[in-house]
């Protein structure tokens, strides 16, 4: 009789009910995508260069923003501290209204120093903002 029992069990296969298991996975899944919050990474907007030919503009319809390799920021050849840049920009623009604003970098200027230039002349109100490198 001993032997019959074990016989029965050995019988008897062992099932693992998944139900709960993937009724567990899909709520943790709806709880991530109902919690995970989108929002829009902003960023500046970069005109590539095209094969055009280029459209030279006179000097007198361009303000001038020069980076050098030190740091240092000159509006239209004037020193002037990273805080004035806007204000410098804006006196520009009230002087010529359709100018464009020329940010020109020295090859070994810190990256975020020019993005926090070109920032400063978008919230000055320039339409058009170029970026170009300098010439040694």
């Amino acid at each position: 009789m001993i032997e019959r029992k074990r016989r029965k069990r050995s019988a008897e296969t062992a099932e693992i009910n998944v139900t709960p298991l993937l009724d567990i996975v899909f709520i943790m899944l709806i709880f991530f995508i109902v919690t995970t919050s989108f929002r829009k990474e902003l960023g500046v907007d970069l005109d590539r260069p095209s094969n055009a030919p280029v459209q030279e503009q006179k000097r007198s319809e361009v303000i001038a923003v020069r980076i050098d390799a030190a740091g240092q920021i000159f509006v239209e050849d004037r020193l002037v501290h990273a805080g004035a840049i806007r204000a410098n920009i804006v006196s520009g623009l009230a002087r010529k209204p359709d100018a464009t604003v020329v940010v020109i970098a020295d090859r070994a200027t810190d990256s975020g120093l020019m993005v926090r230039v070109i920032d400063q002349a978008r919230v000055a109100g320039a339409g058009k903002v170029s970026v170009a490198a300098s010439t040694p």
